[in-house]
């Protein structure tokens, strides 16, 4: 069983709403051996979201300390004590902000006082009452294979399963139930990255953040995505393309259209691509005279590779390739960021499925061409 993992947004620099003219106001409280003089360091992450970089630092004296600034637009920052492993998130915006933690377990810390905050609690208490439940359901789960029984086995895997989708429901009850608070935003960006669910819905969710939200850092980023995405969405024209073909020549989408064509995108280094290859070349060889076309863009980096495996795998449809890996045009264009992956266009070039492998790709093609 794969380790089941909760996430817990706690990595990511954002804006917010609810900011007050008055400033913010942490008052620490640090539970522990923490000497008089120890350095308590407030962090946020750069421009490019890569590296964490120093904005304030306090003192502990008897386990106190105390920032004091002002944040127009509420944000994510990093709380960090010298000598101390780990971190706690906190999100400084104006008001009086509580924080009180062992001084070994940093990231269970408890941040109160401002809205933002309340609810980024309230989101963390559940997370991490989910991820508690998912470690025990692991050790579990180890010691029933280790001892061999099978009906354990099977009992937890049934329930590791439904916890999943517990998960999975309380981020979006959490988004639904709250789009005034910035950990929805978050939320929602992590579930259109990890495409969990259809485009339609999560711009229906994001559509119900009120407006204070969207204009937070990743309210932004996720309108700049959504607008990406809405290029390759079901019900859409495909985005024209051309590229390289093996022997160097330029091939053009529209030159090679047919009554369905398949955009598949795949590498000779990607093993789930080319599992799905037979299956790709089985659905091709029954409707081709139908009217399918399949054209192969590969995130291949070097052209010897790309070859042997059209060779290898007998893909006797066109493809091309800038030999650029993710950096490729077309997949950037696609917004392709792992494969495989397959769009369906049909004789007028808009998109009518997306990433469908084995029987259900075969499923369609007959649908639509018998």
């Amino acid at each position: 069983m794969k380790k089941f993992v909760v996430g817990l947004l706690v990595t990511v620099l954002f804006a917010a709403c609810n900011s007050t003219p008055e400033g913010y106001v942490l008052n620490g409280e640090l539970r522990g051996d923490v000497e008089n003089g120890t350095k308590v360091f407030l962090k946020t992450a750069d421009s490019l979201r890569r590296a964490l970089v120093d904005i304030d630092t306090a003192t502990v004296e008897n386990g106190q300390f105390t920032f004091l600034g002002n944040s127009d637009v509420p944000q994510m920052y990093y709380l960090f004590v010298d000598g101390i492993r780990g971190n706690s998130p906190v999100i400084m915006e104006n008001g009086e902000i509580t924080f009180k933690a062992q001084v070994d377990s940093l990231i269970f810390a408890e941040v109160k006082g401002t809205p933002q905050n309340n609810l980024f609690m309230d989101y963390l208490e559940e997370s991490r009452r989910l991820g508690s439940m998912s470690k025990t359901m692991n050790d579990d789960f180890r010691k029933a294979s280790l001892a061999k029984d099978t009906a354990t086995v099977e009992a937890l895997r049934a329930e590791y399963f439904e916890l999943q989708e517990r998960a999975k429901d309380f981020e979006l009850d959490f988004v639904k139930a709250h789009p005034d608070a910035l950990i929805s935003a978050l939320i929602l960006e992590k579930i259109m990255a990890s495409k969990v669910l259809p485009f339609d819905e999560v711009q229906s969710l994001y559509e119900a953040l009120t407006p204070e939200v969207k204009d937070s850092k990743p309210g932004k980023r996720m309108e700049k995505e959504l607008e990406k995405a809405k290029t390759t969405a079901i019900g859409t024209k495909a985005p024209e393309f051309s590229g390289p073909t093996p022997n160097g020549e330029q091939l053009a989408l529209n030159d090679v259209k047919g009554k369905l064509t398949l955009i598949d995108f795949w590498a000779a280094w990607c093993k789930p691509c080319r599992m799905e290859n037979p299956n790709i070349v089985s659905v091709y060889e029954k409707y081709k005279d139908k009217g399918l076309n399949v054209v192969g863009v590969s995130l291949d980096r070097k052209k010897e590779d790309w070859i042997n495996a059209i060779e290898s795998d007998g893909l006797s449809w066109n493809h091309v390739s800038h030999l650029q890996y993710f950096n490729d045009p077309i997949a950037q264009m696609y917004q392709v960021n792992a494969i495989p992956a397959a769009f369906l266009l049909d004789e007028n070039g808009v998109i009518v499925a997306k990433n469908l492998r084995g029987p259900a790709l075969e499923q369609k093609v007959a649908e639509l061409l018998n």
